[in-house]
């Protein structure tokens, strides 16, 4: 699914655009340290996270598109880092489980 297509499905805008951004999978979570080691490759992280230490997780562990809820803003350096790692990056109104619902035709994140 394409970040497009995430942030069409959960009302959310895209605040950082990343060509070819996408997710094979959902992993929702706010807690980096339990997303570091569960969450898998091609996910889309869903969480209130708006912070750079996100995005170093999710370079960790090949994530390309994160939404945040309760439309979170996205601080400028986190949008900076966003581009330079190819993370694509969506605000929505909606809660964690409002997204997770919006986004069930993906598998959850593959258990490590």
């Amino acid at each position: 699914m394409t970040a497009r297509e995430i942030a069409e499905k959960t009302g959310g805008k895209i605040e950082v655009d990343v060509e070819g951004a996408s997710a094979e999978n959902v992993y929702v979570g706010d807690l980096l340290s339990d997303v570091m080691g569960h969450a898998g490759d091609l996910c889309v992280l869903v969480t209130i996270q708006n912070h750079l230490n996100t995005l170093a997780v999710c370079t960790l562990v090949g994530c390309e598109v994160v939404v945040l809820c309760h439309n979170r803003p996205v601080p400028p350096d986190m949008a900076e880092g966003a581009k330079r790692e190819g993370v694509a990056i969506i605000t929505t109104p909606m809660s964690q489980y409002e997204v997770a619902l919006a986004l069930s035709s993906l598998p959850p994140s593959p258990r490590k």
